[in-house]
């Protein structure tokens, strides 16, 4: 069974805003079996969302539209599909009256424009939006699904999980899509390919493989479709143990299980241990990783950015001759950052990156790409040096991968 995701809005195709919904529908509908064959973006424009539509249907069973429900001239979505559909509007009272205690809630006044987003065709279901002023609209026309949602993120996921999703669980019959995503870091995939082809070969034809690569990390993802989900789900873990024989020394986890930063708080928190961060190359990104997570303060006692030269002799109180002695970019200087960090915040552990992440050499003549990440602990200073190519981006997202693995490894050492 397919769906077709329409985004409607011309930030979009200007690059003003990223289009993050279709990546929550497409992921929401394959939990429940449903492919998404198709992503169009297009302008807010009637022809466009007119053919677009067309289009879809003659291909999908469901047709999922995004955008243009707002109350102005320009959000024209909802005329558009009354045109399609060779309907009327028809009032909604029960939508009207959310609009009004919405805005009695902001104590603001409230205009015709907000008022008529209660006028729909006569067609569709109104789909309740908790948090906005622009219901959700569904159509079940001539055996197709057709769903209008908001653009707005937070509005569009509410009502996609609390009012499409089991609507079209009721509506259709659809197989089962398992999927499992084993993390891998170290190694690039074609390393990994050479080392699982004779397994990847001997996978049943129900049980596909996709390579997912990262900077700095790989993911595997192995998908199996059927109509017994509890079998697939045996089948694909009866994969991945033989996975693990083969490339287990590289594993770190699963995806939608457990991310390396989540096992690597499991860890701190187990043992009650601590961790900081001095970061230079990485500029604050191993610390936001960190804190990503809730209670990630029970184990990140905090960080410094020590980017310019002259931050880690007044804030590390790294002497600068000690600094001129060893350049900038060294395992010196990592080394030192480390321990005086983990000193600094009584951490147990602390992390410490320098790098030249490019386009130029700034303060320092290692070449672009090369990254020191230093691992500290009570008893000792691990420092590893590592060339991670001549992008800027690549380089500091794969110095923040390498760093998150690093940790890992020493305290599953423990």
């Amino acid at each position: 069974m397919n769906a077709e995701i329409i985004t409607i809005g011309d930030e979009i195709l200007i690059g003003q805003i990223v289009d993050t919904n279709s990546a929550f529908i497409a992921k929401k509908l394959n939990k429940i079996g449903i492919d998404v064959a198709q992503i169009t973006s297009i302008q807010d424009e009637e022809s466009h969302i007119l053919q677009s539509i067309e289009d879809a249907a003659k291909r999908s069973q469901i047709v999922i539209l995004t955008g243009g429900l707002g109350p102005t001239n320009d959000d024209i979505t909802k005329k558009t599909l009354c045109k399609y559909f060779q309907d009327e509007m028809v009032h909604h009272q029960e939508v009207l009256v959310h609009i009004e205690k919405l805005f009695e809630k902001l104590d603001t006044q409230i205009s015709q424009l907000n008022r008529d987003q209660a006028m729909l065709p006569s067609k569709a279901i109104a789909l309740h939006n908790e948090y906005g002023t622009a219901p959700g609209m569904f159509f079940d026309e001539n055996g197709i699904v057709y769903v209008s949602l908001p653009g707005v993120p937070f509005e569009m996921k509410h009502l996609l999980e609390e009012e499409v999703i089991p609507r079209i669980q009721d509506r259709f019959e659809r197989p089962f899509i398992v999927h499992k995503t084993v993390l891998t870091y170290g190694v690039g995939e074609s390393t990994i390919a050479q080392k699982i082809a004779d397994w990847e070969n001997a996978l049943p034809n129900f049980i596909k493989l996709a390579y997912l690569p990262g900077l700095g990390r790989v993911r595997l993802r192995l998908s199996a479709r059927g109509n017994e989900e509890q079998k697939l789900i045996a089948a694909i873990d009866t994969q991945i143990e033989s996975l693990q024989l083969l490339i287990g020394d590289i594993i770190r986890g699963y995806e939608d299980e457990e991310t390396i930063e989540e096992r690597i708080a499991k860890k701190l928190n187990q043992h009650n241990f601590t961790v900081a961060t001095a970061e230079s190359c990485t500029g604050g990104k191993i610390a936001a990783r960190f804190t990503t997570f809730p209670g990630a303060s029970s184990y990140f006692k905090g960080s410094i950015v020590t980017y310019a030269t002259s931050a880690k002799n007044d804030v590390l109180k790294i002497p600068k001759d000690f600094i001129e002695k060893y350049s900038v970019v060294s395992a010196e200087i990592t080394e030192e950052m480390a321990k005086r960090t983990r000193k600094l915040f009584h951490s147990d552990f602390a992390i410490a990156t320098t790098g030249n992440a490019g386009p130029t050499k700034g303060d320092s003549d290692a070449e672009i790409g090369t990254v020191f990440i230093a691992i500290a602990s009570k008893e000792n200073v691990e420092v590893f040096e590592f060339n991670l190519g001549n992008q800027r981006e690549k380089v500091t997202e794969k110095a923040v991968n390498k760093a998150f693995e690093l940790l890992l490894n020493h305290l599953e050492k423990i």
